[in-house]
């Protein structure tokens, strides 16, 4: 085929350019090894929670349910009642179900509503204050997952984020420095003021209560949904949306249903990967990414060669493309997914790659047929049983739309600006939206979360997931290929420094130290704009070894914590 005489053409090229360091060069560091059960998620408290539950006897479901709620607490820029999510879940006789959680648009939400009088978006409007809200989703899916697959009493699970919210806990730094860049906007929308968030300046280990949440928690404890969507939750939130003049009604509360969907699955040489459909796009992105680089020889090439970089970033060029053109809800839009992961379609975008300069974005469209910031948390739990669990859980921005809930004590999204206000037009992330994303009334937006499980000849061999708005899909296809295309443990997976293209705009997005300077001149001489920026993603995935044992890779990003026994 063409793009194999490209290859062989540029093989030879980079070889008399550049000398690049060996893998065998960087540490393969180890993470924490567990015989039985694991834990990983964004926050030490939150891990510890979960693990407590697996040594009470309680299994994977039981402790997404109050790992969830835990991180709600300990974790509010991104952990969560107010929001929603995805998870994916693989029984020990591996069967797959997958969980949609994600928020939906109000009734009173309109196609234009973020539109000026001359049809241009209002900055900020979908992001910030009560208009930007979605109904959660995230207390109705983990009854919901529960209900189908939890073992213990659903008020007991819940206990731990009731007592970490009324006794307190200590911040830690990431945690202080969280608040303390939000304190303006939390005061400026929040219409009561949440005095226990508001302080000079937080430190670590610094203590704060949420007595407001504990009394919200202690409701759903005791009533389930009901304890949420309906009553005095529902009612404090209806409240909180007059004084700001947001639109989430009692009929939206009431009426909001999380749906169990068809997984996303395929297979990538000996491994079976299974993710979350649309809503989700990260399902079907990370399919179509995997089926275009099956066409070259990267693990031949290594981490670190420029054809490596050059094939990823191209491929995700056009799998961001395709993103914008086709997926959206499918209870509104009817989406090809079997065209995108056709092995034939994804072998031919691959063909377009070109190893002679890369491409623009305006030369990108996406695929045709024919007739026929960043802020989300992400956790994955494997317990003593061979059960696991990879869930995916955001308030989209960090604090979501910076509303605290007033006498709930909770935050609440601001996932209507993952909607398409304006097709053609970015949203927060700088990502590009179609027709098939427009806002609708009870419309679910359209994500990027991407919880997965791998499965190696038939059995659980990796569960995977981070946050990153629309570098999650990235982030779990490059740490998934450093594990089985570069022998990397998965902790040194996890850390490796990572790299984004999501089409427009158009520039490569790299942490520091993933690029040395010769790789950065030669990316530049193949037409690559290049942006170095802070930290991509905070990937938290267990892997299980051959001997039976799992090792918990956390990232070292964040706070995040991987626990076991």
């Amino acid at each position: 085929m063409k793009y194999l005489n490209y290859i062989t053409a540029f093989l030879l090229f980079i070889i008399t350019s550049c000398e690049h360091k060996n893998i065998a060069e960087t540490p393969n560091r180890q993470g924490i090894i567990a015989d039985k059960a694991m834990v990983v998620s964004a926050h030490p408290l939150a891990s510890k929670v979960g693990l407590e539950v697996l040594k009470n006897g309680g299994n994977a479901v039981d402790a997404a349910v109050a790992v969830h709620f835990a991180l709600a607490v300990v974790y509010p820029v991104a952990g969560n009642i107010g929001g929603g999510g995805f998870l994916v879940y693989r029984t020990n006789e591996g069967e797959y179900h997958t969980l949609d959680y994600r928020e939906k648009a109000p009734a009173m939400a309109k196609r234009n509503m973020y539109l000026d009088s001359d049809g241009k978006v209002i900055d900020e409007k979908s992001r910030l204050g009560h208009y930007a809200a979605g109904v959660p989703g995230s207390v109705h899916g983990m009854v919901t997952a529960h209900q189908k697959f939890g073992s213990k009493n659903w008020g007991e699970l819940l206990e731990p984020a009731i007592n970490l919210a009324r006794n307190g806990f200590k911040l830690t730094e990431n945690g202080a420095s969280n608040l303390n860049r939000a304190q303006e906007r939390i005061e400026k929308y929040s219409t009561v003021k949440p005095e226990n968030l508001l302080h000079n300046y937080w430190n670590a280990r610094d203590s704060i209560q949420y007595k407001d949440l504990a009394e919200t928690l202690t409701r759903i404890a005791k009533n389930g949904k009901a304890g949420f969507y309906e009553g005095e939750t529902a009612r404090l939130i209806v409240e909180e949306m007059k004084r700001g003049k947001g639109l989430i009604s009692f009929d939206d509360l009431k009426g909001y249903e999380s749906i169990w969907r068809e997984p996303i699955q395929f297979s990538y040489k000996d491994y079976k990967i299974t993710s979350m459909g649309p809503p989700s796009s990260g399902g079907v992105a990370i399919a179509q990414l995997f089926g275009m680089i099956e066409h070259f020889t990267i693990q031949d090439w290594g981490i670190d060669h420029i054809n490596t970089i050059h094939v990823i970033a191209e491929s995700e060029k056009r799998v961001f493309a395709d993103r914008a053109e086709y997926l959206g809800d499918p209870d509104f839009v009817q989406i090809p997914i079997d065209k995108l992961m056709e092995r034939k379609y994804n072998q031919l975008r691959a063909s377009e790659i070109n190893f002679e300069h890369a491409s623009m974005a305006d030369e990108i469209k996406a695929g045709n047929f024919g007739k026929e910031h960043e802020e989300t948390t992400h956790f994955s739990i494997v317990d003593q049983y061979g059960n696991a669990v990879s869930s995916t859980t955001t308030l989209n921005g960090g604090f979501g739309n910076h509303v605290v809930v007033g006498g709930a004590g909770f935050f609440l999204n601001n996932e209507m600006d993952d909607f398409s206000a304006l097709p053609g037009s970015p949203n927060m992330y700088g990502l590009i939206g179609g027709e098939a994303n427009s806002i609708a009334p009870a419309k679910r937006m359209l994500s990027s979360m991407t919880p997965t499980i791998v499965e190696k000849n038939g059995q659980l061999f990796m569960v995977v997931g981070t946050p990153g708005g629309s570098t999650i899909i990235t982030s779990v296809f490059q740490t998934i290929l450093n594990v089985v295309e570069f022998n990397m443990n998965l902790q040194a997976a996890v850390d490796y420094p990572r790299f984004h293209h999501q089409w427009r705009p158009n520039y490569i997005q790299y942490e520091k130290g993933r690029f040395e300077d010769n790789m950065i001149e030669i990316l530049n001489e193949l037409g690559h704009e290049l942006r170095e920026r802070t930290a991509i993603g905070r990937v938290d995935a267990i892997l299980v070894l051959k001997d039976g044992k799992m090792e918990g890779g956390a990232d070292p990003r964040g706070d995040d914590t991987a626990l076991g026994f």
